[in-house]
């Protein structure tokens, strides 16, 4: 499999995304577009990732690649490609499919539980997935559900925080790419203008939490796994 990454910010780095595609030996490439704004060609790849980052969808003019990259990921599904979505990325598929984004009521930073959606009738997607994941957030916007997509998570901060859109492209809007490492980068780079907030976390509770780590990276594997195995 063939995987391309669109990454906004060093410091959201790819994390688990990296050690899957090393683990199955799948190619992996990335466009930078804090360093460049090179976009490849569409058939170049099987699957787009589109990573997180501290702008804002609409920041246009300190990050003008951004019209470019939304040009770009509508191109990615008009083209029948596979689509993963993850925070800032799940925001900007959401605006590409025609839904509003907006800042949510709860900031939301730390370990959370997210719950799947639906029941006997729940999506395919969610099939062998974990009905409820304590998962890192690190978001205070949201979005709402494209025409078409179905929901697929929810959690008590932040009620969409997934969907799926044609059965190939997934949004998620915590982050099941985070290590250790990654989220120690967000901390020493934007906590100190970390607000108050039902749903924000100590420094100290953000840390050496290994059992979440580890079932999130299972979570992560299991997501990549999918899209596999429609490619």
């Amino acid at each position: 499999m063939k995987i391309h990454v669109l990454q906004h910010s060093s410091i959201n780095a790819l994390g688990t995304i990296e050690e899957y595609a090393r683990t199955k030996n799948h190619s992996l490439e990335s466009t930078r577009f804090y360093e460049t704004k090179n976009l490849p060609e569409i058939d170049s790849f099987d699957l787009l990732i589109i990573m997180g980052g501290p702008m804002r969808i609409y920041d246009y003019e300190e990050n003008p690649w951004l019209r470019d990259e939304k040009a770009f990921i509508k191109q990615a599904i008009e083209a029948g490609k596979h689509v993963l979505g993850i925070c800032l990325g799940a925001q900007l598929l959401a605006d590409v499919l025609g839904a509003r984004v907006y800042e949510n009521r709860h900031m939301e930073m730390g370990w959370f539980p997210v719950r799947a959606v639906g029941d006997e009738n729940k999506p395919e997607f969610l099939k062998g997935l974990p009905d409820k994941i304590t998962v890192f957030h690190w978001h205070s916007r949201t979005f709402d559900l494209p025409a078409g997509a179905v929901h697929l998570f929810e959690s008590e901060g932040c009620k969409n925080q997934g969907f799926i859109y044609n059965d190939r492209v997934v949004a998620l809007q915590f982050h099941p790419e985070v290590n250790e490492e990654r989220i120690l980068n967000l901390i020493k780079r934007f906590g100190e203008g970390m607000a108050n907030g039902p749903f924000v976390q100590k420094k100290q509770e953000m840390l050496g939490q290994e059992e979440y780590l580890a079932d999130t990276k299972e979570f992560m594997f299991l997501v990549l796994d999918k899209f596999e195995n429609k490619i």
